[in-house]
Parts: C-alpha cells; structure tokens; sequence
C-alpha cells in the first residue's frame, strides 16, 4: 500500500466520524429546539396591568413618557447579582 492510499483511507475513516458526530449533534439540537418549543408556549403573556405598571415607574423615573417596544420576563438572578456586587464594591474598606 502507498503512502497516497494510506492518506486517502486515514481521510475517509475521519470522515466517516465527523459525519457521525454531526448526525449526533443534529440529533441533540432537534431535541433541545423541541424542548424549548415547549418551554417558550408554557410562558404567559404580561397583561396590560403590569404592562402600565412598569411604563409608569419608567415615565416616573426619567420624567417622561417612555415608548416600550418589548418587555421580556427574565427567570435568572442576575440584575440581583448585580446590584449586589455593585453595592459591595461601593463600600470602602477599612485597613
């Protein structure tokens, strides 16, 4: 056997597993956008209550009527997080 066929059944074989490790993530993305089709329809919508609620406080805040294009509901900590973490780093330490 050459070298050149060596090289060409070495290019093959990992071809071979790339195709097979792209049908496997393929696979993997099919079922996690299914998931998150469930996840996403399982969300209620914000009713006009809260919807002029939060236009309020924002009016009140910068003093005038603001124009709200979008208003996402966010499940994780992190503005929490923040304003911790902003808080702290405010504080002077005493040495």
């Amino acid at each position: 056997m050459t070298d050149d066929q060596k090289n060409n059944d070495e290019i093959v074989a990992m071809l071979k597993s790339l195709r097979q490790d792209i049908q496997g993530l393929q696979s993997r993305v099919a079922s996690l956008e299914k998931a998150m089709e469930s996840v996403e329809s399982s969300k209620p919508p914000i009713d006009e209550q809260r919807l002029m609620i939060i236009s309020s406080a924002i009016a009140a805040y910068l003093g005038v009527k603001p124009q709200i294009r979008q208003i996402r509901l966010i499940s994780s900590k992190t503005w929490a997080h923040q304003g911790r973490a902003t808080i702290h780093a405010s504080h002077a330490l005493a040495r």
